[in-house]
């Protein structure tokens, strides 16, 4: 780490703190040379392997997106879309790996949105599983009843 100051290439750790959420850790530092601190935040990067092969960092903006779409006319506010990205990074985070493939984001959104707006999951879920006819429509309709009387008992 460059002193930002002196632009020395070394500094040491005086202290370190992680964040509320526990993804960030904050980090006091004191440089050798000037002697001046600074502070750094540090992050564990994720990136997201498309199915093109394309390599790009995890957006909880890009999930919000995506889904807003499937939400369209829905009773579903931006707080609700913002719990739900969260949701995904935490779960594509604690699988405990740095690279997860486009279809695993789309697998983690699922669930939550599912939970979030049973109409809005159709939605998403004919475009993302390549829903190709009514048939599958009705079985994705009838296994939401299904989990519906499970989670009435």
């Amino acid at each position: 780490m460059h002193c930002p100051f002196c632009r020395h290439p070394d500094s040491r750790v005086v202290d370190s703190r992680t964040s509320d959420d526990g993804a960030t850790i904050r980090r006091r530092r004191q440089c050798p040379q000037c002697q001046k601190r600074f502070t750094t935040i540090e992050t564990a990067s994720l990136s997201v392997t498309k199915r093109s092969g394309v390599t790009e960092p995890f957006s909880r903006q890009k999930v919000i997106n995506g889904v807003r779409k499937a939400c369209q006319g829905r009773p579903v506010n931006d707080d609700d879309l913002a719990k739900l990205a969260q949701t995904v990074e935490e779960t594509i985070r604690a699988q405990g790996s740095a690279e997860v493939g486009a279809n695993d984001v789309g697998l983690a959104i699922l669930g939550p949105l599912r939970e979030l707006d049973q109409v809005a999951y159709l939605r998403f879920a004919s475009v993302y599983q390549n829903f190709d006819s009514l048939d599958d429509f009705a079985q994705a309709v009838e296994d939401l009843r299904h989990s519906h009387k499970d989670d009435e008992r």
